[in-house]
C-alpha cells in the first residue's frame, strides 16, 4: 500500500486487521469511536525529534488501522518501534519498514492465566520455547509476560509460584540474549484481580528471578491508578524496570492536558536515571482520526 493511499484510508476510518494481527494482551473495552474525515490530519513531513527517547506505540490500540499503515505512519513521525505483536507480524515489520518490535507477544494464555498458577507453567514453557528464540533471531529485544489473576490465591504464594514457572523460561532468555519482561497492570479499573498490581510486588519478584534478564514492564498509567507517586517510584526503583507505557489518568486516553499526569516531567525523571530502553504510546486514541493523537503524544514525550 502506498503510504498517502494508506493514510488516506486512516482518515476515512477504512481497513481491517487480520486475525494474525490480534494482540494476545486483553484489551478493556472502550466506547467505540466513530472515524470520521478529518479537516485536518497529522504532518506527513518526516519529524526531527531530539533523540532522547526510543519511542514506540502499541498496535492494539490502533485495531482499525493495518499494520503496514501504521508502519509509514511511525515512520514519518519518527517512532522507531511497534510492540506487542505476534509472531506473523514480526518479520514483514522488521524487514519490510525497517522498524522494531520492542515487545514481543509471549504465550497466548495471555493476562489471566499467568505464572502465578503452577497449572501453566507446563503450556508457559512449551510457548516461550518457541517464541524466545524466534524473537531473538530477528533481533527482538524482550517478551512479555503476566503474573495472572489471584483466584483467591495469597501473593506471597503467587510471587514464589512465578518464580520457580518463570526459572527456566528466563534461563533460555539469557542463552538467547533477549529479556522477559512482566507487566504491571491495575486491578481497580481495567483488570480485576491481577495480581502484579504494585511496583513493590513485582520488585521482589525480580530480586527472587535473580536474572538481569528479567525486568518489569512499568505502565505509568495502571500504576497511578494503583498507587500514585509515579516519579518516585520510577527513581527508586528504575534498575528493576526494563520498559515503560504511557497512558492518560483517569480513562487511559491521550496524555494532554485532558488528564492528571504531566508527562514531560515522568519523562525527564527516566532519562535521569540513565534508561536507554523503549517507551511506548499504549493510551485509547479518542479523536476521529487517532494517528492525530498518537503524533500529539510522541511530542509530549521527546523531551
Amino acid at each position: 500500500m502506498k503510504r498517502r493511499k494508506a493514510l488516506s484510508s486512516i482518515a476515512m476510518g477504512v481497513g481491517t486487521i487480520s486475525a494474525a494481527s490480534c494482540s494476545t494482551k486483553q484489551v478493556v473495552t472502550q466506547p467505540v469511536i466513530e472515524e470520521k474525515t478529518m479537516d485536518k490530519t497529522f504532518s506527513s513531513k518526516k519529524e526531527k525529534l531530539k533523540g532522547n527517547i526510543n519511542h514506540s506505540v502499541c498496535k492494539w490500540c490502533y485495531s482499525k488501522t493495518p499494520l503496514e499503515a501504521l508502519a509509514e505512519a511511525c515512520q514519518e513521525m519518527g517512532i522507531k518501534s511497534i510492540e506487542i505483536l505476534s509472531e506473523p507480524e514480526w518479520t514483514p515489520l522488521i524487514k519490510n519498514h525497517g522498524l522494531q518490535c520492542a515487545i514481543a507477544n509471549g504465550s497466548p494464555l495471555g493476562i489471566v492465566n499467568g505464572f502465578n498458577n503452577p497449572d501453566n507453567h507446563a503450556q508457559l514453557l512449551k510457548d516461550n520455547t518457541h517464541i524466545i528464540p524466534t524473537a531473538a533471531g530477528l533481533g527482538i529485544p524482550q517478551v512479555i509476560c503476566f503474573s495472572g489473576n489471584r483466584n483467591g490465591m495469597d501473593d506471597m504464594v503467587g510471587m514464589d509460584n512465578c518464580a520457580r514457572g518463570l526459572e527456566p523460561i528466563v534461563k533460555l532468555a539469557e542463552q538467547n540474549g533477549i529479556n522477559i519482561v512482566m507487566e504491571l497492570l491495575n486491578s481497580k479499573v481495567n483488570h480485576k484481580d491481577y495480581m502484579g498490581d504494585h511496583t513493590e510486588w513485582g520488585i521482589e519478584l525480580v530480586k527472587k528471578v535473580n536474572s538481569p534478564n528479567f525486568k518489569l514492564l512499568y505502565d505509568i498509567y495502571h500504576m497511578q491508578v494503583m498507587e500514585g507517586d509515579v516519579i518516585a517510584t520510577i527513581k527508586k526503583y528504575h534498575e528493576y524496570i526494563g520498559h515503560y507505557h504511557t497512558g492518560g489518568v483517569p480513562g487511559r486516553n491521550e496524555i494532554n492536558d485532558t488528564q492528571e499526569l504531566y508527562y514531560p516531567a515522568i519523562i525527564k525523571a527516566i532519562l535521569d536515571t540513565g534508561f536507554t530502553g523503549y517507551l511506548a504510546q499504549e493510551f485509547i486514541p479518542t479523536r476521529a482520526n487517532p494517528l492525530e493523537s498518537l503524533q500529539e503524544g510522541i511530542h509530549i514525550c521527546d523531551v
